[in-house]
Order: C-alpha cells, then sequence, then structure tokens
C-alpha cells in the first residue's frame, strides 16, 4: 500500500504516516507502544526522513535568489542576471601640502602607497593612493593640491599566465578590496620595461576582440576573481605575459571622519631619488574623509539584482535611476528621482536626482559631478540628470504624557523613557527617507506604552522647513512643505524664528494671514516678548495651504537669530500624518520636541472629583514667533534678542503657553508708520 501524500514533512507527521501504513500490514503487531523495538526503527525512519526532507529544502532555497542565504550563493545566482555586488569602499579625503627648497628639480611624484596617518575617533588610520600623481616644480616648490586620498593598506599581487593550465583563475588574495581601486597592468613578460593598462567593464556593450579588458566577479570569502577576454569580448591573454594587480584593502566606514593628517608618503624627483622630508610643509586637509562603506549586504543584493537586471544597465525611468545610482554610489541612505515634467513650470528632458548620503546632509559638489558623469554611461540621450540638495521636513512634537504618581513617583526618570523611544521612532524606517512618513498613530501609541503608569498623553504635531538666508543680498524665496496647512486662526499659523532685514531697527519676523480658505499673505512685524505686534511691511509674500507652499518676496535679509543663516519657518499640518513629497526629506526632530509630565490625579486617587485635574490644549494654540531649540548665531547674537529658549507659564499640573494671538488688521495704523520710516513699502 502506498503512503498518503504529506501535508507537511514534521518529525510526528512523518511518523504517524509510518505507523498507519504498517496498521494496513497485518504482519506486523507491536508498533503501538513505545517500548517495542519496531517503534525504535519507525523512530530512526522518521529521523532519518525529516532530516533528508529538510536538507532538500535548504538546498533547494538555495537555488533561488529570494530565498537563498548564504553569500556565496546569493552572489552567484546574481552573477546570473550580470549583477555584480559593490565591495567594500575605502573612506576617501583630500589634502594639499606644498614642497619648497628645491633645486635642479623639475618635477615631484607621490608615489602610489602609504601617504598620510589620519587622525579619527580615538584610532589612526592610514591612507594611500592608488597611482603615483606627479606635479611640476615652479620657482623651486611644488604644490600637491586636493590630493584625493583612500583610507586601507596598498597592495599590489602578480601573476604569470601560463597557458599550459587547463583553468588558471586569477583571485585576489585579500578580502575587505575597493575594487574601484584595482589597477591591472599587463606586460608581454615580466623582465619587459613597458606595460598596457586593462579597464574594468561591468557589461560587454562596445567591446571588441581587441578591447584591453578584463570583467571582476565576487567569489567564496568575500574575495574576488579577475576575468580577462577570449579575443570574442576582450583581447585575450598570450603565454608569459606577466600581471600586476594593485588594490586597497580598507577598513570601510570605520575610517570616515579623519580630518587630521600627517604625510608618511614617499616623494621622488624626475630621477627617482627621494627628498628631504623636511621640505614637506604640513599637511591641510580641504575635505575630512567620507564615503567609506561596507560590503553590500545580501538583502541589498536581492534587492537591486533583479531591478538593475529589469533595466539592463539603462536609466530610462525615474526608478531606474534610483536602481542605477544605489548600484554605481554605495554611500545612498536614501535617494528620488523625478522628471521635470512633473515640476511646476515642466522643465523637459532633465530629471533631478536627490540623495542623501549615509555619512553627512548632503552631497559635496565633488561627487555630484562624478555622479553625473558615470550616469550618463547609463542615461538615455537627450535626458540630462541634474542633482538636486535635499530638501529636509522636520517634524516636532509638543506631548503631555499624563502618569500615575502612584505607580511612578520619580516624572524625569519617566520623562527620560519617552525622549529615548521617540528617539528610537525617530530613527525607524518610517522617517528619515525620501517618501518617509511620520505616523501619529505610532507615536501616540509608542508613548503610551512607556511605562504602566503613563495614563493617557496629548500630542501636538508641527512641520518645520529651514530656510536659508541669502544674507545682505536682494532674494525672494519659495519654501515647500509637500502637506497642506491647518488654518484654525486668522492669522499666526506660519510663524518664524527672528531675522533683519534692510531698513527696519530691531528683530523682525513673519507670520500669516489668512485671506480665505486655500490662500494667505504674509506679513513682516517686530515683536517684544509680552507687548503687541507691529507690523512692518503687510504684504511680504504669499502662502498657499492647499498645497503647503510658502512665497516670500524680494527681501534682503542681513543676519538671523539662528546659526548659518537660517529662519525657521513653522506650520501647523491638516494631517498628523506627515508625508515627504519628491525631494523633501522627512525627519523627526527631537532637539526641538518638547515633553511635559503632567500627574494624573484622578488616576492617581488624589482627586476623584476631577476639580484639579490639569487640562492640556487638544489643539495647537499660535504664538507670535516660533521658539527654537538650535543653536543661535554668534554674529548675530549680539543685535538681535535670542528667540531660542521657549517661554511658558509653569502651573501644578505642568507646562503651557500663555499667548495670546491678534489678528495684523488691527496693526494696520502701526504698519502705515513704519514703513514710511525707512522700509520703501
Amino acid at each position: 500500500m502506498a503512503f498518503g501524500q504529506y501535508v507537511n514533512l514534521d518529525f510526528d507527521q512523518i511518523k504517524t504516516s509510518i505507523r498507519d501504513y504498517l496498521r494496513s500490514n497485518t504482519n506486523f503487531t507491536d508498533y503501538d507502544f513505545e517500548g517495542s523495538n519496531l517503534s525504535i526503527i519507525i523512530d530512526a525512519l522518521a529521523y532519518n526522513t525529516y532530516t533528508t526532507a529538510y536538507n532538500t529544502n535548504m538546498a533547494a532555497n538555495e537555488c533561488f535568489l529570494d530565498s537563498a542565504t548564504l553569500r556565496e550563493n546569493v552572489v552567484a545566482l546574481a552573477r546570473n542576471i550580470g549583477y555584480v555586488p559593490r565591495s567594500r569602499r575605502s573612506a576617501r579625503a583630500k589634502v594639499s601640502f606644498t614642497v619648497d627648497g628645491l633645486t635642479e628639480t623639475s618635477t615631484l611624484t607621490i608615489n602610489a602607497g602609504i601617504v598620510c596617518n589620519g587622525a579619527g575617533d580615538n584610532t589612526n588610520y592610514i591612507f594611500c593612493i592608488p597611482e603615483d600623481i606627479t606635479v611640476p616644480v615652479t620657482n623651486g616648490v611644488a604644490e600637491f593640491n586636493n590630493v584625493e586620498i583612500y583610507e586601507g593598506v596598498y597592495i599590489s599581487q602578480n601573476f604569470t599566465v601560463d597557458t599550459s593550465l587547463f583553468n588558471q583563475r586569477y583571485i585576489l588574495d585579500n578580502s575587505f578590496i575597493d575594487t574601484s581601486t584595482i589597477q591591472v597592468k599587463v606586460k608581454p613578460a615580466s623582465t619587459s620595461t613597458s606595460s598596457v593598462t586593462y579597464q574594468q567593464i561591468d557589461n560587454v556593450v562596445g567591446v571588441t576582440s581587441t578591447s584591453n579588458s578584463y570583467l571582476l566577479q565576487e567569489i567564496e570569502d568575500e574575495r574576488y576573481e579577475l576575468i580577462f577576454g577570449d579575443n570574442v569580448i576582450g583581447k585575450k591573454l598570450s603565454n608569459s605575459n606577466y600581471i600586476t594587480v594593485s588594490y586597497i584593502v580598507t577598513d570601510g566606514k570605520e575610517g570616515n571622519g579623519a580630518s587630521e593628517f600627517s604625510f608618511v608618503g614617499n616623494i621622488t624627483n624626475q630621477d627617482g631619488a627621494a627628498i628631504n622630508a623636511d621640505l614637506i610643509s604640513l599637511v591641510s586637509t580641504d575635505e575630512k574623509s567620507r564615503d567609506g562603506d561596507e560590503i553590500e549586504s545580501i538583502s541589498s543584493i536581492k534587492y537591486f539584482a533583479p531591478r538593475i537586471y529589469s533595466s539592463q544597465y539603462r536609466a530610462v525611468t525615474a526608478s531606474d535611476y534610483e536602481s542605477v545610482l544605489g548600484y554605481i554610489y554605495p554611500n545612498v541612505e536614501s535617494v528620488t528621482a523625478y522628471g521635470g515634467e512633473e515640476m511646476s513650470p515642466p522643465r523637459f528632458g532633465k530629471v533631478f536626482i536627490s540623495v542623501k548620503p549615509r555619512n553627512g546632509d548632503f552631497l559635496s559638489d565633488q561627487t555630484k559631478r562624478e555622479l553625473i558623469q558615470r550616469l550618463k554611461s547609463y542615461a538615455v540621450a537627450g535626458i540630462v540628470p541634474e542633482f538636486i540638495d535635499l530638501k529636509y521636513l522636520y517634524v516636532e512634537l509638543t506631548t503631555s504624557p499624563y502618569y500615575n504618581p502612584s505607580l511612578n513617583d520619580d516624572p524625569n526618570n519617566l520623562k527620560t523613557g519617552v525622549s529615548n523611544a521617540l528617539t528610537q521612532y525617530s530613527r525607524s524606517i518610517d522617517v528619515n527617507k525620501f517618501g518617509g512618513r511620520f505616523k501619529y498613530s505610532k507615536a501616540v501609541s509608542l508613548i503610551d506604552s512607556i511605562d504602566s503608569s503613563i495614563t493617557s498623553n496629548i500630542t501636538l504635531v508641527t512641520i518645520r522647513r529651514n530656510l536659508k538666508a541669502v544674507l545682505g543680498q536682494f532674494a525672494q524665496y519659495e519654501v515647500c512643505y509637500g502637506n497642506m496647512f491647518h488654518t484654525q486662526e486668522s492669522a499666526y499659523n506660519v510663524v518664524s524664528t527672528g531675522f533683519t532685514i534692510e531698513g527696519v531697527t530691531g528683530t523682525v519676523y513673519l507670520a500669516d494671514e489668512v485671506v480665505n480658505r486655500e490662500k494667505g499673505r504674509i506679513f513682516f512685524f517686530t515683536y517684544n516678548e509680552g507687548g503687541t505686534p507691529n507690523i512692518v511691511k503687510k504684504n511680504a509674500g504669499s502662502v498657499d495651504y492647499m498645497t503647503g507652499e510658502v512665497l516670500i518676496d524680494t527681501v534682503n535679509i542681513l543676519s538671523t537669530v539662528i546659526a548659518n543663516g537660517v529662519v525657521e519657518i513653522q506650520a501647523i499640518p491638516h494631517s498628523n500624518d506627515i508625508v515627504g513629497l519628491r525631494d523633501l526629506y522627512v525627519k523627526f526632530d527631537m532637539t526641538n520636541t518638547t515633553i511635559n509630565m503632567i500627574p494624573d490625579l484622578i488616576a492617581s486617587g488624589e482627586n476623584t472629583s476631577g476639580s484639579r485635574f490639569v487640562h492640556t490644549h487638544s489643539y495647537y494654540t499660535p504664538t507670535y514667533t516660533r521658539k527654537s531649540n538650535s543653536p543661535v548665531s554668534t554674529t548675530a547674537a549680539a543685535v538681535l534678542p535670542s528667540t531660542a529658549s521657549s517661554t511658558a507659564t509653569t502651573t501644578s499640573g505642568g507646562t503651557y503657553s500663555s499667548t495670546t494671538t491678534s489678528s495684523p488688521s488691527s496693526s494696520s495704523s502701526s504698519s502705515s508708520s513704519s514703513s514710511s520710516s525707512g522700509y520703501g513699502y
């Protein structure tokens, strides 16, 4: 009698199936009690079947990219669709130094290899260059400017081609190689003085039978193998050819952040003689080390390999650009791309790309230029890629958790727990990315779940953009939030930190006045704490509440309260769920998030009637100006009153804002007098 079909391959199910089979055979009668010999044999059969089934299942899983778990198998499967995983990347820095006091010297050369020691976080790193750098000597001085150096150890490895071997392989012995630093040179023989440089290719488009090129593939233990041509795709190597491969073995992202360098390299003149080290100046840092990264992870390979294959290494759609950029630039934390036809007004023939690097807030201009050059080999002719700096959309909270003092009498400890939990959420995958979304319900439930003593919380959400002012110049500004604004008051739904403008004495702020449900106007005013706003310009711009856009008319901003020429502009979102639109990068800002712990006197039993219960506003209470915890400008601090510290009225139950609002129309007379006194509007 044949076995029935297995529903699953668990040990107990296999054992039961064997017993059911034996019941149909009258020759066996002693298998139904555990102590019998046949029962032990059944256990052994079931265990063997279970082990075989498990091994078969695991082996089958390793045959598919989605289910493979071993890196060697994932890499091999990705190789079948033409994908080469990214290697480790060396942290790169730029340094400059000079060599003076030179006589009878026409050129100086920094030899490939070790160049500098770089100081990182309590650690020193070696920095190298993968090839020689030669500069001329002028008036006895040689200048090495913006020399790009790579963190890691410079290594050279040699191979001799032996055609008598059936399957000779050219395997690089070291792991942790930065493959972008590999230099391959081939000489006719080991004694030859001339060599030919071979170029790495990632696809065979344009490769002929005479191309001096090679392919690179990852093999076991995160090592790499070189594959040369066969006179059909690439030039074939000849017997006794001598191959020299140089590369840098790196520590990856650990080398990021080094900013102090000392020269330890080898410099020679045109005759190959070493120069006196005393002639070398101190090394100045042009750019601290950046862009170091680890080898591409298994999950990243599984994500990018099929997408790169589907695009056939061509960038046509916006998603193609996102995939290709993640492939050619490993330091991407998040990327977005969209066509110019989506802009208003449209800009046809362009694709706009915004990147958030892993180590830093913005891409350097040099990195942008390098990426544009590399994208040209993928982009469709006639489409021009353009990088734009990402725009941060900050989400800030004002939360008032109620707690039962009978269960926890340490509000500071609870406050720390809430802060830690929100900080952890601020690092989650919901935010900190393009297309990110701050989820209000998650944040609120997270606060409630911190401790059993927290009974509830009232949490308000505001959004903020930082306007980077062009100081001392007339300019217009457009600040987009990508989220609809809420207008619960006739004015001061949008407020800012302080700044100074030409023609007006004192600190100026901006705010909005509602015109209708969809539109509002921006006005400038001066304000002293506890006083009444004095409007200095009534029509300073406009605000679109439906699209979340603030336009500021021509203005000359001289200085700002916040450091680095920043004016912080906050608004009340129509929805508590904040979404990053296009090039907006959602960032949960804990620096300007306020936590006020309030004792719940009803839950504790101290005041069951609720007569002394502290009520917290469930709706945002507008203020005249924005209160910020951002660093204050040192240049403006002497002339501008700081607004970087919050003002509040303290009660026995917590903290709340006591500022009231007024409509700007009530100050129209002061606006007229201020305008005529020097601002000119």
